[in-house]
């Protein structure tokens, strides 16, 4: 099939991007699961949280505050709304960034119903002030609020109804210490299997009545990086080949021949992911180069490389992190077809002597 570049990709938008798009907000609470039942994968955080549902429940409590972490796509959100539901109560949901008073959280405190729920996505970025606003709210369940300025100003505490924080980030290294001990329930969600994101995709093609074969579905999850949110946006794409190119079904045939229009090969990289290798590769014989080099070359934010490409990238084994800086594999360089030279394969060699499989130093 012709994989020329027929597409043209930005970082901001690319379809692998496990970030929200305009279109996503359009079909994706639709596609949410409503509870822990219907909630595909995360098997070890979804045993232990019904647990403690079940339990907060049967004694006519609200939950603890939760902390939710990984990497971004992988249903932080959609289990906070099923914690919600399970529980029966009311959930108001924000993001740090838009809190930039503390005048906003104490609205947002003082609005709740007994045992809601306030969920906060991007917690890592609250502001320190708006911060310590909360230290109270979560132990006393109350609320201090300074009227005036100067010596004739007073402290007033303000009762709160209890309720639960659900924290949502994809940084918990960034959060503060004193927030962080306040949080009595920790869930990491990891990357889903291949397997887990088959069912996710045959769940969304049914709500959104689209025939899809079981090849079909794995076809496109081996595809999606090991996030729900990128194996739903591509079931929208090979959605319209299947309707274009074909009689509606996407069967494997059609989702290859739709994944490969889009530049996207049979492990999930795509021409940035690609591009990113090869100038680690080809520019800085296979590295080690500098986070802040590599992305200079590659015209992107240090950041956006550390937080949306390397995970998979490393997750596969085709980068390795140490020291020095970024290293590409011998996995790397087989899957690019790129033939290694002496010195590059003792330089790997020697490194991965050095760090196991994620990067780390042994």
């Amino acid at each position: 099939m012709d994989m020329n570049n027929e597409h043209e990709y930005d970082f901001e938008n690319r379809i692998l991007s496990s970030s929200y798009s305009v279109e996503d907000t359009e079909t994706e609470f639709s596609l949410r699961p409503k509870t822990l039942a219907d909630y595909i994968g995360q098997d070890k955080a979804k045993e232990n949280l019904k647990i403690y549902i079940d339990a907060a429940k049967k004694r006519g409590e609200m939950l603890d505050h939760i902390l939710i972490y990984g990497p971004p796509g992988l249903g932080k959100t959609t289990l906070s709304n099923i914690i919600a539901n399970e529980m029966g109560v009311n959930i108001r949901v924000t993001s740090g960034p838009s809190i930039e008073k503390q005048g906003d959280l104490a609205a947002l405190l003082t609005n709740l119903g007994e045992n809601d729920i306030l969920f906060i996505d991007e917690i890592h970025r609250l502001q320190r002030s708006v911060e310590e606003v909360l230290y109270p709210a979560l132990e006393d369940f109350s609320l201090d609020i300074i009227i005036g300025k100067g010596p004739s100003a007073r402290s007033i505490r303000l009762p709160l109804n209890h309720f639960t924080l659900i924290g949502a980030t994809t940084r918990k290294g960034q959060i503060s210490a004193p927030l962080l001990t306040r949080f009595g329930v920790d869930l990491k969600l990891d990357f889903y299997t291949p397997e887990q994101l088959a069912l996710i995709v045959k769940r969304s093609a049914n709500l959104l009545e689209v025939e899809i074969s079981e090849e079909g579905a794995s076809a496109i999850a081996s595809r999606s990086r090991g996030t729900p949110r990128i194996a739903n946006r591509l079931l929208k794409r090979v959605r319209d080949f299947a309707e274009v190119k074909g009689d509606g079904k996407i069967t494997e045939e059609i989702a290859d021949y739709a994944l490969s229009k889009l530049e996207i090969d049979e492990l999930g990289l795509d021409n940035v992911d690609r591009k990113m290798l090869e100038t680690i590769i080809k520019i800085y014989d296979g590295g080690p180069v500098g986070l802040d080099t590599l992305a200079a070359t590659v015209g992107e934010e240090a950041i956006t490389l550390e937080d949306v490409y390397e995970p998979y990238l490393m997750q596969i084994g085709f980068l390795s992190r140490t020291p020095r800086g970024r290293c590409a594999t011998k996995l790397a360089y087989e899957h690019l077809g790129i033939p290694m030279i002496q010195k590059q394969k003792k330089a790997i060699e020697g490194q991965l002597g050095l760090f196991d499989e994620s990067g780390n130093a042994k």
